[in-house]
């Protein structure tokens, strides 16, 4: 059964070019004719890791193509989720299984709502990868990816497929805590790399303002998923050296002028937050602060 990766962004990007070297059917979805005149231009995906630099030539279709889909690996942004997954619902079969590598909290619901006769599957990674340039790839920092499905299932037969694909992953029946983790890990570290304008190791110049928002991030977890508030601090920290020379991906689309996932990020933990009656003012200023300078920048503050 082929892969089809709809949104080829950074980390999607390396996910198919590993399962392609490793032998496994994959096939970029790509948005528009433009898209996949540019592609084809390019010669395929290019991956750099160090000093390695290798291209795969990985076939590429569009939306439109009438062709069904079983597995999708969608790995567009998070406010792109819903539409996205709306060009090619009609090439889903009942029972096609799709893959969510959306940053933050709400539009994995958004997309299961949309897909009823689908297995959602939801993935929360900590691999650090960014685009140098349109099918350019920069392998920054290696992580680990969970996956699984709320309400809870069995891993599906391919999961053993990510291995041999050197893709270090694992399928765990509490994702929801996973994807409460990640949102928190993103909220301590890409709003503060966007304002200081540094790479993630930068950040070790900023310790005691990521301390004071893994504090307040842990009283938002103890909330909402309180088996993701254990060892925030000490993970924020292990994610920021694994992946020190990684911009992140919101700074990416800050300087590349494009919308950020501020929406599903720290505006959702701010509005959580509310929710349950707390007071995180080292959040609720972040988030403003960054709201500021998006504006500035004249890009989108939600």
């Amino acid at each position: 059964m082929s892969w089809h990766l709809l949104g080829a962004g950074s980390l999607g990007s390396l996910w198919a070019a590993r399962l392609s070297a490793a032998g496994h059917s994959v096939e970029l979805i790509l948005r528009n004719e433009q898209r996949l005149t540019d592609y084809l231009r390019a010669g395929g995906l290019q991956v750099r890791q160090g000093e390695q630099v290798q291209r795969h030539a990985l076939p590429a279709g569009l939306a439109s193509d009438p062709l069904p889909i079983r597995r999708l690996l969608l790995a567009c942004k998070a406010y792109d989720a819903t539409s996205a997954i709306a060009r090619v619902a009609t090439r889903l079969q009942p029972g096609s299984q799709v893959i969510l590598l959306q940053n933050g909290l709400g539009s994995q619901q958004a997309v299961a709502e949309l897909l009823p006769e689908c297995q959602c599957i939801c993935a929360s990674s900590t691999e650090g990868a960014y685009r140098e340039n349109d099918f350019q790839v920069v392998f920054a920092g290696q992580g680990h990816t969970w996956l699984g499905t709320s309400p809870t299932s069995p891993a599906p037969d391919w999961f053993g497929e990510l291995a041999s694909a050197g893709i270090p992953a694992s399928w765990v029946d509490d994702i929801d805590a996973r994807l409460w983790r990640k949102l928190a890990l993103n909220c301590a570290i890409n709003p503060l790399t966007v304002l200081h304008d540094c790479r993630n190791v930068g950040l070790r110049a900023h310790a005691a303002e990521v301390q004071m928002l893994c504090d307040e991030l842990c009283r938002l977890l103890a909330c909402c998923a309180p088996e993701a508030a254990l060892g925030l601090h000490e993970t924020v920290w292990q994610v920021i050296d694994a992946t020190a020379t990684n911009y992140s991906s919101m700074y990416q689309d800050v300087q590349q002028g494009r919308r950020t996932e501020i929406d599903y990020l720290l505006s959702h933990a701010c509005r959580s937050a509310e929710q349950h009656g707390l007071t995180l003012p080292a959040l609720n200023q972040l988030q403003q602060r960054l709201q500021h300078y998006l504006q500035q920048r004249g890009l989108p503050c939600r």
